[in-house]
């Protein structure tokens, strides 16, 4: 059993301003990614127990150098850093694993689940594919699926906990906050790392036989920036259109052409 772990910071028991999140200067950001790495400590503990033969983590948030290396288990391996690829936060997936897992992320662009909430960036106010907004689990899941990798563990904020499990058919989710405008309810983080490591145990102890999600046979993108000089400037993306000012649209049936074409716009 080989199992994947992509983490981010905004979904975590404990942060809820973007100061926490900044490497540079950022308030309180050194106790937001300790509790970052405990919470993926716990999954890969999880895991281990479990039965996982293999388990690699990918460091994914910001500049993708947040996790402390000697708080994870010895056995685990981590990924830090970004080469540029369309896979991104799942970088490296696409060489063979038997589950994917996901400690905290957090709620979609134009979603109000986390005071954090995103897609990839802040420059937008949405993003859709196939008319629902997008988030960074859902792009990096269906992702991760693509590769014949089922995704069987989300940790985040309630609200992106709600919006996926519709998503896998054998998906655990373990909300450890939740949020309103710009406030948020956080469990213990002790509390959070014992819910996630129980969690992650389950997640792959479960049957996993019909735990790949079926992709949809076409895709509509759409991408609505704050700013409309963005807007024309990714419009000049190979398949993408203007919609208004604003928004960019394009259609495709490959899975593929949405991930290059969000790395490259976003």
């Amino acid at each position: 059993m080989r199992v994947f772990i992509s983490a981010d910071i905004e979904g975590i028991a404990t942060t809820a301003v973007w100061d926490q999140c900044r490497q540079q200067g950022g308030y309180d950001y050194e106790a937001a990614r300790r509790q970052m790495s405990l919470e993926v400590a716990a999954a890969c503990e999880g895991a281990l127990e479990a039965g996982a033969d293999y388990v690699r983590v990918k460091d994914s948030h910001g500049p993708m150098t947040n996790i402390i290396p000697e708080l994870l288990p010895k056995e685990v391996e981590l990924t830090r850093s970004k080469n540029g690829s369309p896979y991104g936060m799942v970088t490296g997936v696409e060489e063979g694993f038997d589950a994917a897992m996901y400690v905290g992320w957090h709620s979609a662009a134009g979603r109000d689940g986390n005071p954090l909430s995103h897609t990839h960036n802040t420059k937008t106010l949405y993003i859709k594919l196939n008319g629902v907004k997008m988030s960074e689990f859902m792009m990096h899941s269906w992702a991760c699926a693509s590769v014949g990798c089922p995704s069987v563990l989300l940790t985040g904020d309630q609200m992106l906990c709600e919006d996926s499990r519709p998503l896998h058919p054998r998906l655990i989710t373990v909300p450890v906050k939740r949020g309103y405008g710009g406030i948020v309810t956080c469990i213990h983080p002790q509390l959070a790392c014992e819910r996630i490591k129980q969690a992650a145990y389950d997640s792959i102890r479960q049957p996993l036989d019909d735990a790949l999600c079926a992709l949809p046979d076409h895709f509509e993108l759409e991408i609505c920036y704050k700013e409309h000089v963005q807007a024309t400037k990714s419009s000049f993306f190979p398949g993408f259109s203007k919609k208004d000012d604003n928004t960019i649209i394009m259609s495709t049936d490959d899975y593929w052409d949405v991930l290059v074409a969000l790395a490259w716009v976003l």
